[in-house]
């Protein structure tokens, strides 16, 4: 019986791969190195920020301290956020006010927590969730797709994993929810929908979203 629903927050809650795409180009060309976004997104998306700088150097070959890097390449993030703006994915909050009232909700990330906290501040989504916003860095930032940060989440919920449905928008996120033992819905926001097969269903947009499992 579906009881919760957990959302990824890039790509799903935050129309911000946008933003991703131009941070990641920059900081790659910092390095001479053209932007591959396909490539590049299968590694960073749901990666946390010090693993997807290894990623990208063990895809790439250039030298550097991953954690230095990290923080430049969040820092970038950071000041295309403050430049460009940020905004909910459209139809997210018309499915939400839906969802609310009959479901538990939360918010299960690989997003810096720094990053995340200027999001959920200026898009005000303690308003929606709460408490139930959940970053990697809560269990010692193990990135999808291992499943703890669902696990996590579905625990503080109070729920069993199998009454979860994860909504998520990466290979590396389906990939999680699954090996949590959660039903999972991919939007095609980020990725095209051959890699987000692995999901029970794919959609282009949360108007599409049946929960009738």
């Amino acid at each position: 019986m579906l009881k919760a629903i957990i959302f990824d927050a890039d790509g799903v809650i935050i129309d911000s791969e946008r933003i991703w795409d131009l941070a990641q180009e920059e900081f790659l060309r910092r390095r001479g190195i053209p932007y591959e976004r396909e490539k590049v997104k299968l590694v960073c998306t749901a990666n946390s920020p010090v693993g997807a700088i290894r990623a990208l150097q063990e895809m790439y070959g250039f030298p550097g301290d991953p954690e230095a890097m990290s923080e430049e390449r969040l820092a970038i993030v950071r000041e295309h956020y403050l430049n460009g703006g940020i905004a909910l994915v459209p139809g997210f909050s018309e499915f939400y006010e839906k969802v609310r009232k009959d479901y538990l909700t939360a918010v299960a990330t690989a997003m810096d927590p720094g990053l995340l906290s200027m999001v959920v501040e200026r898009l005000s989504l303690r308003n929606l969730f709460g408490v139930h916003i959940y970053s990697i860095a809560e269990i010692g930032y193990l990135p999808k797709p291992e499943p703890q940060i669902f696990l996590y989440t579905a625990e503080r919920l109070g729920v069993k994993p199998e009454d979860c449905l994860v909504i998520e928008d990466s290979p590396n996120g389906i990939q999680a929810a699954r090996r949590a033992g959660m039903r999972c819905v991919a939007l095609a926001t980020t990725f095209d929908r051959e890699r987000l097969k692995g999901a029970d269903r794919v959609v282009d947009g949360f108007e599409e979203i049946d929960l009738a499992f």
